[in-house]
């Protein structure tokens, strides 16, 4: 995510951009072993309830990662707060209510194996999981980006030292 001044300040945008690029490639094999392994369990319902399940858990798990890039593109205004916040309260409001409208539309359609559609959910829910534990410890992400004061050789230390502590090497 670039801004008009050069790429965005905001040190959560790359994390968030290589756990969205890792989730859909995840998420792209989940769909051909969720496939695969619905069609071998319950045929075709099978195989259209593992895609429904990962499709619907990488859809409500990208949902949050979006809204918080979009929400950074405010950086630096002075209403960023409030702009960063009520997205990302949106996309969760997004994702609570397609949720419920899913659930309501998919519960009695008849090529719903409910088994395969669940374990694809939890599928793809751990997974995106392991994607964000592997990234964030991976992703070297700075926590000070401003440089710390230096004394020079001729300056006095803190005032609130003694000769001694001031005369004295460090250990």
């Amino acid at each position: 995510m670039t801004t008009p001044h050069g790429p965005s300040p905001v040190t959560s945008t790359p994390v968030l951009r290589a756990t969205l690029i890792w989730s859909g490639v995840v998420t792209a094999g989940l769909a051909v072993i969720g496939a695969v392994v619905g069609w071998l369990v319950a045929g075709a319902d099978g195989l259209f309830s593992a895609l429904a399940g990962v499709i619907l858990a990488a859809l409500f798990l990208g949902i949050t990662g979006v809204s918080i890039l979009v929400a950074n593109r405010w950086f630096g205004d002075a209403l960023y707060v409030p702009i960063f916040f009520g997205v990302v309260l949106g996309g969760w409001l997004l994702k609570f209510v397609v949720f419920i409208v899913v659930l309501l539309v998919l519960r009695g359609q008849p090529w719903i194996e409910p088994t395969v559609f669940f374990v694809a959910i939890v599928a793809g829910v751990v997974a995106s999981l392991i994607i964000d534990v592997v990234i964030l410890t991976r992703m070297r992400v700075p926590t000070v980006s401003t440089p710390l004061p230096t004394v020079s050789p001729g300056e006095p230390r803190d005032p609130g030292t003694s000769s001694d502590e001031r005369d004295s090497p460090r250990r």
